[in-house]
């Protein structure tokens, strides 16, 4: 069963968020799906996490999510990750800088069949916002 979990985080990153596919989100995610990104904001069900993501989006063109390793049980995962993106829009506080930034995190993950209900990410919010500081300091 690991395997399929992990083809299922890996198919949630490359065609929900690195392609922004809303209709596999919207199939992916149950209907009472709870998300705490590392912003610190939470978003019930698929349509509170697909305006997530479009904000995301809309801040860090070319956004993706690199899954650098995963760890599995019966209905549980865990990502260590690298997201990047081009910062083409305001993003925690900082006007567009057109520049790439990176920080690392973590996702973790339960599902329920072959869905997943909620999903928390960790991210080195700070790392990202001193990259946005220097940027903007420029």
């Amino acid at each position: 069963m690991s395997n399929s979990l992990q083809d299922l985080v890996k198919r949630f990153y490359h065609q929900v968020w690195n392609q922004a596919d809303e209709d596999i989100a919207r199939a992916m995610l149950t209907s009472d799906f709870q998300f705490r990104g590392s912003l610190g904001m939470e978003h019930n069900g698929p349509d509170g996490f697909i305006g997530y993501m479009r904000s995301i989006h809309a801040a860090l063109g070319d956004y993706q999510c690199v899954i650098d390793d995963i760890i599995t049980t019966d209905n549980r995962a865990a990502a260590r990750m690298t997201f990047r993106g081009s910062h083409k829009g305001p993003f925690l506080g900082v006007a567009a800088t057109g520049a790439e930034v990176q920080w690392a995190g973590a996702a973790f993950f339960t599902m329920r069949g072959p869905q997943i209900c909620a999903l928390w990410v960790l991210g080195d919010i700070d790392g990202l916002k001193q990259q946005l500081a220097n940027l903007a300091a420029e």
